[in-house]
């Protein structure tokens, strides 16, 4: 599993789909690009729009009302978004009454610029505005811009059930926080998504509830940082020190939230993405090592090899730092996975330091990896104070050196399963053949087997028998104890 990009979701720009609501008329054509949390926010407006009379369409032609939720991670991503814009401009004139909406990340980056200087949207929604979607519409009935990205910093959408969208039916997403405090300096999250807030795990728990009554059998806690998940009543995570003594005593971080979820469903699947190194403790690998049904990896982005380049993207760990966390996983959790990101060619990255991300990858041989060549970001701290001097070639020789490498690595870690038997959750049928099941393990490899009578959604014990370099290929020899 290796991509270029910091994100590689199959549900990229596909419309998304709900099951309709009786006396619905109104018709919503809703796509998603960038990470899982924005996908899950287009769960969030679903739910939202439903209340105001819309269902979802496939059919962009017949669109009420068309939904872009964006991401500003990566210009490619921004490009993309453009030409989408621009396809459904051509509709609108089609179709004069269709209005159009940019949502996410994108929106908060570029408000004046696609409403006054393009008009190209009719309105423009911020991660934390979308409870104000109905009353943005009213404002463009009345002929005035419909622009809301004030951050906040209270809102989860706790409250809110999302509507599952596009689902198996078997996997879902759960949101633990908003927002990031890590001012990286590659990064433009903290000023789209704003500061870092936790939900009431209640609220956690049971919107867990209603997807474990909906037969969902695989979770994943979902946040831009989850391992610092803290709650103490709500509240700014920066603003813990400020709480009462009661309040501070009685908090719950992610590795209490994580065990709570484990003991409450103990049927259901636990994973969670994405973790800093920096905020991840050894109680979260203690936490994940005594329970069977919290999946056995770490998505672990490093980002560099090298000290002086993480000490420039203001990441808050060292090398050794990170090797150390890695020693503690593989040493709480043996049969544990890791993957990473990673980023060629930041501003000021030498040779040297180059070979100190190769010889990183090399010391914890991740199982996967997500990887990119540097590309500056408008608004980040990067772009403001630093000068992107690495010449694009040696980004893309870095990059194929990289990649390169992780192949081999996936390669490695995939062929050490061969010969055993695990449990595999059902989760679709295999794109190249009708006749056989997809799943993943607990390390979250893929897994290809025959159909016979087993069933999507149930939990079944493969053997392994050939690969290929991130796809395991095997035989079912029975369930396993957990349905």
């Amino acid at each position: 599993m290796i991509s270029e990009k910091v994100i590689d979701e199959k549900r990229q720009g596909k419309p998304l789909i709900t099951k309709d609501t009786k006396g619905n008329d109104k018709k919503l054509f809703i796509e998603s690009y960038g990470c899982s949390m924005n996908l899950n926010d287009s769960e969030i407006v679903a739910s939202i729009m439903a209340e105001q009379g819309f269902n979802t369409t496939t059919t962009l032609e017949n669109a009420d009302l068309v939904l872009v939720n964006t991401c500003s991670i990566r210009e490619k991503a921004e490009q993309t978004i453009r030409k989408r814009l621009e396809k459904y401009n051509a509709v609108k004139k089609i179709n004069p009454t269709m209005k159009v909406g940019v949502l996410g990340c994108m929106a908060e980056r570029l408000k004046e610029k696609f409403l006054e200087e393009e008009k190209i949207v009719d309105l423009v929604v911020g991660p934390d505005a979308y409870r104000d979607l109905p009353n943005l519409l009213e404002e463009i009935e009345a002929g005035r811009d419909a622009v809301n990205v004030v951050l906040s910093k209270e809102e989860t959408y706790g409250d809110l059930s999302p509507v599952r969208l596009n689902s198996n039916g078997v996997s879902a997403f759960v949101s633990i926080t908003r927002g990031c405090d890590n001012m990286c300096t590659f990064c433009v999250v903290p000023f789209t998504r704003g500061r870092e807030r936790s939900r009431d795990p209640k609220s956690i728990i049971e919107e867990i509830q209603d997807l474990a009554d909906s037969n969902y059998k695989e979770i994943t806690l979902l946040g831009q940082n989850v391992d610092s998940f803290l709650w103490y009543g709500g509240g700014l995570k920066k603003d813990f020190k400020k709480a009462s003594g009661i309040a501070q005593a009685s908090a719950i971080d992610f590795s209490q939230l994580l065990e709570m979820c484990a003991i409450a469903f103990p049927k259901m699947r636990f994973r969670f993405s994405t973790s800093n190194p920096q905020d991840m403790s050894v109680d979260v690998i203690h936490t994940m090592s005594r329970h069977k049904n919290i999946c056995k990896y770490i998505h672990l982005p490093v980002q560099s090899g090298s000290t002086k380049v993480l000490k420039d993207m203001n990441r808050q760990h060292t090398r050794e730092e990170y090797m150390q966390l890695v020693d503690h996983i593989f040493n709480i959790i043996p049969e544990c996975s890791i993957s990473q990101d990673l980023i060629t060619g930041f501003c000021g990255e030498t040779e040297e330091d180059h070979q100190e991300t190769l010889s990183l990858m090399e010391y914890v041989k991740y199982d996967f990896g997500f990887m990119y060549a540097y590309s500056e970001r408008p608004g980040t701290l990067a772009e403001k104070k630093m000068e992107d001097d690495v010449p694009l070639d040696v980004k893309k020789r870095r990059l194929t050196e990289v990649i390169n490498l992780q192949q081999k690595h996936s390669a490695y870690r995939t062929k050490a399963f061969l010969g055993k038997t695990m449990e595999v959750l059902i989760d679709g049928t295999s794109k190249k053949s009708e006749l056989h099941w997809k799943g993943r393990t607990s390390q979250n490899t893929t897994v290809v087997f025959p159909k016979e009578n087993y069933k999507l959604g149930e939990f079944v014990n493969v053997k392994l028998l050939e690969c290929t370099t991130a796809t395991l290929i095997g035989k079912a020899v029975g369930y396993s104890d957990n349905n």
